[in-house]
């Protein structure tokens, strides 16, 4: 497994999808996931450190887990199949969830929760962006910059 960030979301042309990008901590490869709008909305709300007036999914979760004393230890990306991927939540005394990515992103955002991803993941999803590249990725980030949570919405 290797811990990942969250570069942030956007909406793919010509396509209008969402999706999240994730990039390896220690390496070079990005982790593109498309997502749901909705999901796209509660990560970038995370990101820009949105706090609905009343708690939003992810937010519910986040204070149901606080307040069982469960809390959320890690998130992991651990397999893809068939272009789906899946991810399981980690709970404090090692219990696990199954969950889609991009819900579990949203939840590891608003906790503080590391995320990881497994190396097979990594490797049969993730692109190697070369350092001559990387103005691209800072075009991205530009973009992330300016994007809001509004824009996600139809």
């Amino acid at each position: 497994m290797r811990e990942v960030d969250v570069i942030g979301v956007r909406v793919e042309m010509p396509s209008n999808q969402p999706i999240v990008l994730l990039r390896e901590v220690s390496g070079e490869r990005y982790l593109p996931i498309w997502i749901g709008a909705v999901e796209a909305t509660a990560i970038a709300f995370a990101q820009q450190g949105v706090v609905p007036p009343r708690p939003l999914t992810h937010d519910l979760l986040k204070d149901v887990l606080e307040a069982t004393g469960s809390p959320l230890t890690e998130v992991r990306i651990d397999d893809m199949r068939d272009g789906v991927f899946y991810a399981t939540l980690v709970l404090d005394g090692g219990t696990e969830v199954s969950a889609r990515p991009s819900d579990s992103i949203a939840l590891a955002l608003r906790t503080g929760t590391k995320i990881v991803c497994a190396d097979s993941v990594l490797e049969e999803a993730g692109l190697a962006v070369p350092a001559e590249q990387e103005d691209e990725v800072e075009k991205f980030r530009e973009f992330l910059d300016q994007v809001t949570p509004e824009d996600f919405e139809s």
